[in-house]
């Protein structure tokens, strides 16, 4: 069965920081491009950052360049998602996606004082 599993996600105070883990099963993201996505309540899903699959390249939405940064290990099957200073508009569920339309359950960041 292909899935996606995320954790780490939490309550951090503004400022803080968070490691996202995104764990595969059923299938290899050795060969995919990778991302993570967040949507906060009453706004759409938006990319927050995709990575090659030899981590080579990547990408970031402009509103996390220089905060987050996002990595792999093939070896391992897993993606992360490091975020450093965090914002209260930070705040959202943060969901991996690999190609083919697989998507993760989500965890919940909350950046608050």
């Amino acid at each position: 069965q292909v899935q996606l599993v995320e954790s780490g996600g939490g309550l951090v105070h503004p400022g803080g920081s968070l490691k996202l883990s995104c764990a595969a099963s059923g299938f290899t993201i050795r060969n995919y491009v990778m991302s993570w996505y967040r949507q906060a309540p009453g706004k759409e899903r938006e990319l927050v950052a995709l990575i090659g699959s030899t981590g080579s390249s990547t990408n970031y939405a402009d509103a996390v360049k220089g905060r987050f940064t996002i990595s792999r290990d093939n070896a391992k099957n897993t993606v992360y998602l490091q975020m450093n200073s965090l914002k209260s508009e930070d705040t959202a569920v943060y969901t991996c996606s690999a190609p083919g339309g697989v998507w993760g359950q989500g965890t919940q960041v909350t950046v608050s004082s």
